[in-house]
Protein backbone atom coordinates (compact mmCIF):
# COMPACT_ATOMS: atom_id res chain seq x y z
CA UNK A 1 0.00 0.00 0.00
CA UNK A 2 2.82 2.45 0.78
CA UNK A 3 4.09 2.14 -2.76
CA UNK A 4 0.72 3.16 -4.12
CA UNK A 5 0.32 5.99 -1.62
CA UNK A 6 3.72 7.32 -2.64
CA UNK A 7 2.59 7.45 -6.26
CA UNK A 8 -0.20 9.89 -5.55
CA UNK A 9 1.97 12.95 -6.04
CA UNK A 10 2.65 11.91 -9.62
CA UNK A 11 -0.91 10.89 -10.43
CA UNK A 12 -2.74 14.21 -10.36
CA UNK A 13 -0.15 16.66 -11.64
CA UNK A 14 -1.73 16.43 -15.09
CA UNK A 15 -5.22 16.68 -13.61
CA UNK A 16 -5.41 20.01 -11.87
CA UNK A 17 -4.04 22.70 -14.19
CA UNK A 18 -6.27 25.08 -16.09
CA UNK A 19 -5.62 28.36 -17.88
CA UNK A 20 -8.51 29.88 -15.89
CA UNK A 21 -7.25 28.86 -12.45
CA UNK A 22 -4.27 30.26 -10.59
CA UNK A 23 -3.92 27.12 -8.47
CA UNK A 24 -1.65 24.61 -10.16
CA UNK A 25 -0.54 21.03 -9.65
CA UNK A 26 -2.98 20.33 -6.82
CA UNK A 27 -2.68 16.76 -5.58
CA UNK A 28 -3.84 14.65 -2.65
CA UNK A 29 -1.27 12.14 -1.42
CA UNK A 30 -2.05 9.49 1.17
CA UNK A 31 0.57 9.52 3.92
CA UNK A 32 -0.77 6.64 6.01
CA UNK A 33 -4.04 4.99 6.98
CA UNK A 34 -5.20 8.08 8.84
CA UNK A 35 -3.81 11.09 6.96
CA UNK A 36 -3.48 12.65 3.52
CA UNK A 37 -1.46 15.62 2.36
CA UNK A 38 -3.04 18.26 0.13
CA UNK A 39 -0.38 20.05 -1.93
CA UNK A 40 -0.55 22.79 -4.53
CA UNK A 41 1.36 25.59 -6.22
CA UNK A 42 0.09 29.16 -6.18
CA UNK A 43 1.57 32.64 -5.84
CA UNK A 44 -1.41 33.68 -3.73
CA UNK A 45 -2.76 32.46 -0.42
CA UNK A 46 -5.15 29.51 -0.64
CA UNK A 47 -7.97 28.43 1.63
CA UNK A 48 -8.60 24.70 1.80
CA UNK A 49 -11.87 23.03 2.71
CA UNK A 50 -12.86 19.38 2.93
CA UNK A 51 -16.15 17.63 2.22
CA UNK A 52 -17.61 14.17 1.77
CA UNK A 53 -19.58 15.55 -1.19
CA UNK A 54 -17.58 16.08 -4.41
CA UNK A 55 -19.92 18.89 -5.48
CA UNK A 56 -20.07 20.75 -2.17
CA UNK A 57 -19.19 24.47 -2.16
CA UNK A 58 -16.53 25.78 0.18
CA UNK A 59 -18.21 26.22 3.56
CA UNK A 60 -16.78 27.98 6.58
CA UNK A 61 -17.34 24.96 8.80
CA UNK A 62 -15.35 22.75 6.41
CA UNK A 63 -12.20 24.90 6.23
CA UNK A 64 -9.02 23.11 7.33
CA UNK A 65 -6.53 25.80 6.28
CA UNK A 66 -7.24 29.52 5.82
CA UNK A 67 -5.21 31.84 3.59
CA UNK A 68 -2.38 29.33 3.58
CA UNK A 69 0.84 30.08 1.68
CA UNK A 70 2.78 26.95 2.56
CA UNK A 71 1.44 24.93 -0.36
CA UNK A 72 0.82 21.89 1.83
CA UNK A 73 -1.55 20.87 4.60
CA UNK A 74 -2.00 17.49 6.27
CA UNK A 75 -5.56 16.40 6.97
CA UNK A 76 -7.04 13.45 8.85
CA UNK A 77 -8.76 11.06 6.43
CA UNK A 78 -9.36 7.36 6.95
CA UNK A 79 -9.49 5.16 3.80
CA UNK A 80 -13.18 4.45 4.32
CA UNK A 81 -13.93 8.19 4.44
CA UNK A 82 -13.74 9.47 0.88
CA UNK A 83 -12.79 13.14 1.05
CA UNK A 84 -12.88 15.87 -1.58
CA UNK A 85 -10.87 19.05 -1.10
CA UNK A 86 -11.92 22.52 -2.25
CA UNK A 87 -9.12 25.01 -2.83
CA UNK A 88 -9.96 28.71 -3.23
CA UNK A 89 -7.38 31.13 -4.57
CA UNK A 90 -7.30 34.46 -2.68
CA UNK A 91 -5.97 36.27 -5.74
CA UNK A 92 -8.62 35.65 -8.39
CA UNK A 93 -11.19 33.78 -6.32
CA UNK A 94 -11.01 30.68 -8.52
CA UNK A 95 -11.92 27.31 -6.99
CA UNK A 96 -10.35 23.95 -7.71
CA UNK A 97 -11.41 20.53 -6.41
CA UNK A 98 -9.08 17.61 -5.90
CA UNK A 99 -9.14 14.14 -4.31
CA UNK A 100 -7.11 10.96 -4.09
CA UNK A 101 -7.01 9.49 -7.56
CA UNK A 102 -6.30 5.91 -6.48
CA UNK A 103 -8.56 4.55 -3.78
CA UNK A 104 -6.61 3.16 -0.80
CA UNK A 105 -7.93 -0.40 -0.93
CA UNK A 106 -6.28 -3.21 0.98
CA UNK A 107 -6.77 -5.83 -1.73
CA UNK A 108 -7.99 -3.92 -4.76
CA UNK A 109 -6.15 -3.31 -8.01
CA UNK A 110 -6.12 -0.18 -10.13
CA UNK A 111 -9.34 1.24 -8.64
CA UNK A 112 -9.32 4.97 -9.27
CA UNK A 113 -11.38 8.10 -9.78
CA UNK A 114 -11.48 9.45 -13.33
CA UNK A 115 -12.09 13.01 -12.11
CA UNK A 116 -9.91 16.10 -12.05
CA UNK A 117 -8.58 16.27 -15.59
CA UNK A 118 -8.70 19.55 -17.51
CA UNK A 119 -11.39 19.21 -20.17
CA UNK A 120 -13.55 21.21 -22.58
CA UNK A 121 -14.38 24.89 -22.13
CA UNK A 122 -11.83 25.42 -19.35
CA UNK A 123 -13.64 22.97 -17.07
CA UNK A 124 -12.49 19.81 -15.26
CA UNK A 125 -13.88 16.30 -15.11
CA UNK A 126 -15.91 16.09 -11.92
CA UNK A 127 -14.62 13.97 -9.06
CA UNK A 128 -16.66 11.16 -7.54
CA UNK A 129 -18.83 10.45 -10.59
CA UNK A 130 -16.84 8.03 -12.76
CA UNK A 131 -14.66 5.21 -11.41
CA UNK A 132 -12.52 2.57 -13.13
CA UNK A 133 -10.87 -0.58 -11.81
CA UNK A 134 -9.42 -4.01 -12.32
CA UNK A 135 -11.21 -7.15 -11.13
CA UNK A 136 -12.23 -7.25 -7.47
CA UNK A 137 -12.48 -10.89 -6.30
CA UNK A 138 -10.38 -10.43 -3.16
CA UNK A 139 -11.71 -7.25 -1.57
CA UNK A 140 -11.64 -7.13 2.22
CA UNK A 141 -14.44 -6.00 4.51
CA UNK A 142 -12.61 -2.69 4.91
CA UNK A 143 -12.48 -2.35 1.13
CA UNK A 144 -16.21 -2.91 0.84
CA UNK A 145 -16.76 -0.21 3.46
CA UNK A 146 -14.60 2.19 1.46
CA UNK A 147 -16.46 1.46 -1.78
CA UNK A 148 -19.87 1.61 -0.15
CA UNK A 149 -19.17 5.25 0.66
CA UNK A 150 -18.86 6.04 -3.07
CA UNK A 151 -22.60 5.36 -3.55
CA UNK A 152 -21.99 3.72 -6.91
CA UNK A 153 -25.23 3.33 -8.85
CA UNK A 154 -24.11 1.15 -11.76
CA UNK A 155 -21.27 -1.34 -12.23
CA UNK A 156 -20.48 -2.28 -15.82
CA UNK A 157 -18.37 -5.44 -16.02
CA UNK A 158 -16.43 -5.37 -19.29
CA UNK A 159 -15.12 -8.91 -18.86
CA UNK A 160 -16.03 -11.96 -20.87
CA UNK A 161 -18.24 -14.78 -19.65
CA UNK A 162 -15.10 -16.89 -19.10
CA UNK A 163 -13.58 -14.32 -16.74
CA UNK A 164 -16.75 -13.59 -14.83
CA UNK A 165 -17.29 -17.29 -14.14
CA UNK A 166 -14.01 -17.71 -12.27
CA UNK A 167 -14.01 -14.35 -10.47
CA UNK A 168 -17.57 -13.02 -10.17
CA UNK A 169 -18.26 -9.50 -8.94
CA UNK A 170 -19.70 -9.15 -5.46
CA UNK A 171 -19.53 -5.39 -5.15
CA UNK A 172 -23.02 -4.95 -6.56
CA UNK A 173 -24.44 -7.34 -3.95
CA UNK A 174 -22.67 -5.47 -1.17
CA UNK A 175 -23.62 -1.98 -2.33
CA UNK A 176 -26.97 -2.44 -4.08
CA UNK A 177 -25.58 -1.11 -7.37
CA UNK A 178 -27.09 -2.19 -10.68
CA UNK A 179 -24.85 -4.79 -12.34
CA UNK A 180 -24.51 -4.74 -16.15
CA UNK A 181 -22.59 -7.20 -18.32
CA UNK A 182 -22.63 -8.79 -21.76
CA UNK A 183 -21.90 -12.43 -22.54
CA UNK A 184 -19.07 -12.99 -24.99
CA UNK A 185 -16.05 -15.23 -25.44
CA UNK A 186 -12.57 -13.97 -24.68
CA UNK A 187 -11.00 -15.88 -27.57
CA UNK A 188 -11.42 -13.18 -30.26
CA UNK A 189 -9.91 -10.55 -27.98
CA UNK A 190 -6.91 -12.79 -27.27
CA UNK A 191 -6.28 -13.47 -30.95
CA UNK A 192 -3.83 -10.59 -31.49
CA UNK A 193 -1.87 -11.07 -28.29
CA UNK A 194 1.47 -12.80 -28.59
CA UNK A 195 1.35 -12.75 -32.37
CA UNK A 196 3.20 -10.73 -34.98
CA UNK A 197 5.37 -7.84 -33.85
CA UNK A 198 3.03 -6.69 -31.09
CA UNK A 199 1.94 -3.57 -32.92
CA UNK A 200 -1.74 -2.51 -32.99
CA UNK A 201 -2.70 -5.13 -30.40
CA UNK A 202 -6.13 -3.52 -29.95
CA UNK A 203 -7.10 -4.00 -33.59
CA UNK A 204 -10.79 -4.83 -33.87
CA UNK A 205 -11.73 -3.76 -30.35
CA UNK A 206 -13.71 -0.83 -31.74
CA UNK A 207 -16.16 -3.47 -33.01
CA UNK A 208 -15.71 -6.29 -30.49
CA UNK A 209 -16.35 -4.05 -27.48
CA UNK A 210 -19.40 -2.30 -28.92
CA UNK A 211 -21.96 -3.91 -26.53
CA UNK A 212 -19.84 -3.18 -23.47
CA UNK A 213 -19.08 0.39 -24.53
CA UNK A 214 -22.74 1.05 -25.26
CA UNK A 215 -23.56 -0.13 -21.75
CA UNK A 216 -21.07 2.27 -20.19
CA UNK A 217 -22.18 5.31 -22.15
CA UNK A 218 -25.83 4.43 -21.61
CA UNK A 219 -25.20 4.33 -17.87
CA UNK A 220 -23.33 7.63 -17.92
CA UNK A 221 -26.13 9.34 -19.83
CA UNK A 222 -28.71 8.13 -17.33
CA UNK A 223 -26.78 10.01 -14.65
CA UNK A 224 -28.65 8.24 -11.86
CA UNK A 225 -25.56 7.84 -9.66
CA UNK A 226 -21.79 7.38 -10.01
CA UNK A 227 -20.80 4.80 -12.64
CA UNK A 228 -18.01 2.28 -12.21
CA UNK A 229 -16.65 -0.02 -14.93
CA UNK A 230 -13.86 -2.57 -14.98
CA UNK A 231 -12.24 -5.49 -16.76
CA UNK A 232 -9.70 -7.94 -15.30
CA UNK A 233 -6.58 -5.80 -15.13
CA UNK A 234 -8.33 -2.45 -15.46
CA UNK A 235 -5.95 -1.41 -18.20
CA UNK A 236 -6.87 -2.64 -21.71
CA UNK A 237 -10.65 -2.72 -22.14
CA UNK A 238 -10.98 -0.33 -19.22
CA UNK A 239 -8.25 1.86 -20.72
CA UNK A 240 -10.02 2.02 -24.08
CA UNK A 241 -13.30 2.84 -22.36
CA UNK A 242 -11.72 5.60 -20.30
CA UNK A 243 -9.93 7.00 -23.33
CA UNK A 244 -13.21 7.29 -25.20
CA UNK A 245 -15.00 8.89 -22.23
CA UNK A 246 -12.26 11.43 -21.63
CA UNK A 247 -12.12 12.22 -25.36
CA UNK A 248 -15.87 12.90 -25.36
CA UNK A 249 -15.38 15.21 -22.39
CA UNK A 250 -12.72 17.20 -24.23
CA UNK A 251 -9.63 15.99 -22.39
CA UNK A 252 -6.50 16.29 -24.54
CA UNK A 253 -4.83 13.20 -26.00
CA UNK A 254 -1.60 13.62 -24.00
CA UNK A 255 -3.51 13.56 -20.72
CA UNK A 256 -5.60 10.59 -21.84
CA UNK A 257 -2.48 8.56 -22.61
CA UNK A 258 -0.83 9.58 -19.33
CA UNK A 259 -3.90 8.35 -17.43
CA UNK A 260 -3.86 5.10 -19.41
CA UNK A 261 -0.24 4.36 -18.57
CA UNK A 262 -0.82 4.86 -14.84
CA UNK A 263 -2.26 1.34 -14.87
CA UNK A 264 1.19 -0.21 -14.97
CA UNK A 265 2.04 1.40 -11.63
CA UNK A 266 -1.36 0.98 -10.02
CA UNK A 267 -2.10 -2.63 -10.82
CA UNK A 268 -1.69 -5.26 -8.10
CA UNK A 269 -2.18 -8.45 -10.11
CA UNK A 270 -2.07 -10.67 -7.02
CA UNK A 271 -5.52 -9.34 -6.10
CA UNK A 272 -7.10 -9.60 -9.55
CA UNK A 273 -7.68 -13.35 -9.55
CA UNK A 274 -8.14 -15.87 -6.70
CA UNK A 275 -6.11 -19.13 -6.66
CA UNK A 276 -7.26 -21.41 -9.46
CA UNK A 277 -7.27 -25.16 -10.04
CA UNK A 278 -7.43 -25.83 -13.81
CA UNK A 279 -9.32 -29.07 -13.13
CA UNK A 280 -12.22 -27.00 -11.84
CA UNK A 281 -12.52 -25.05 -15.11
CA UNK A 282 -12.09 -27.40 -18.10
CA UNK A 283 -12.21 -25.58 -21.41
CA UNK A 284 -12.02 -22.10 -19.91
CA UNK A 285 -9.50 -20.25 -22.17
CA UNK A 286 -8.35 -17.73 -19.57
CA UNK A 287 -7.52 -20.18 -16.76
CA UNK A 288 -4.22 -21.48 -18.26
CA UNK A 289 -3.06 -17.87 -18.68
CA UNK A 290 -3.68 -17.01 -15.03
CA UNK A 291 -2.26 -20.29 -13.72
CA UNK A 292 0.95 -19.76 -15.72
CA UNK A 293 1.23 -16.18 -14.44
CA UNK A 294 0.80 -17.30 -10.84
CA UNK A 295 3.61 -19.84 -11.22
CA UNK A 296 6.15 -17.23 -12.32
CA UNK A 297 8.80 -16.21 -9.76
CA UNK A 298 7.25 -13.43 -7.75
CA UNK A 299 3.82 -14.14 -9.16
CA UNK A 300 1.97 -12.17 -11.85
CA UNK A 301 3.34 -8.76 -12.76
CA UNK A 302 2.05 -5.69 -14.59
CA UNK A 303 3.74 -5.22 -17.94
CA UNK A 304 4.13 -1.72 -19.48
CA UNK A 305 1.44 -0.95 -22.03
CA UNK A 306 3.83 -0.37 -24.89
CA UNK A 307 4.76 -2.40 -27.95
CA UNK A 308 8.31 -3.77 -28.34
CA UNK A 309 9.02 -0.68 -30.45
CA UNK A 310 7.86 1.61 -27.66
CA UNK A 311 4.47 2.58 -29.06
CA UNK A 312 1.51 3.04 -26.73
CA UNK A 313 -1.25 0.49 -27.32
CA UNK A 314 -3.96 3.06 -26.65
CA UNK A 315 -2.28 5.66 -28.88
CA UNK A 316 -2.36 3.13 -31.71
CA UNK A 317 -6.02 2.32 -31.03
CA UNK A 318 -7.00 6.01 -31.08
CA UNK A 319 -4.90 6.48 -34.21
CA UNK A 320 -6.90 3.79 -36.01
CA UNK A 321 -10.19 5.29 -34.77
CA UNK A 322 -9.16 8.68 -36.16
CA UNK A 323 -8.14 7.05 -39.44
CA UNK A 324 -11.20 4.84 -39.89
CA UNK A 325 -13.90 7.17 -38.55
CA UNK A 326 -12.40 10.65 -38.78
CA UNK A 327 -12.49 11.30 -35.03
CA UNK A 328 -13.41 9.72 -31.71
CA UNK A 329 -16.71 11.59 -31.66
CA UNK A 330 -17.54 10.28 -35.14
CA UNK A 331 -16.82 6.75 -33.90
CA UNK A 332 -19.01 7.28 -30.85
CA UNK A 333 -21.90 8.36 -33.06
CA UNK A 334 -21.57 5.67 -35.72
CA UNK A 335 -20.82 2.62 -33.57
CA UNK A 336 -22.26 3.48 -30.15
CA UNK A 337 -25.10 5.82 -31.05
CA UNK A 338 -23.61 8.60 -28.93
CA UNK A 339 -24.27 11.69 -31.01
CA UNK A 340 -23.45 15.39 -30.58
CA UNK A 341 -26.42 15.97 -28.27
CA UNK A 342 -25.27 13.08 -26.08
CA UNK A 343 -21.72 14.43 -25.95
CA UNK A 344 -23.09 17.82 -24.93
CA UNK A 345 -25.11 16.13 -22.17
CA UNK A 346 -22.09 14.20 -20.94
CA UNK A 347 -20.14 17.44 -20.66
CA UNK A 348 -23.01 19.06 -18.81
CA UNK A 349 -23.21 16.15 -16.39
CA UNK A 350 -19.54 15.39 -15.77
CA UNK A 351 -17.65 18.67 -16.10
CA UNK A 352 -17.28 21.33 -13.42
Amino acid sequence: MRKIFALAASLAVIAATSPAAAIENAVVTRIDAAHVAVEWQDADAVTVGVSANPESPLKKADIVAKADRSGRVVVSAAPADRRYFILRDHGDGSVLRVAERVLPLEQGSNFRDVGGYAAADGKHVGWGRIFRSGAMPMLTEADYATLLALKIGTIVDLRSTDERMIAPDMLDDRTGALFVSNDYSLKPLMANYGKGDGEYAYTGMDKLLTPQLKAVFRSLLKAEAPVMYHCSAGQDRTGITTGLILSALGVDRKTILADYHLSTQLRRPQFEMPPLDPADWPGNPIVPYYVAAMKKPGGPTAEPLFTPKGNSHLAQFLETVDRDYGSVNAYLEKELGVGPADVARLRQLYLD
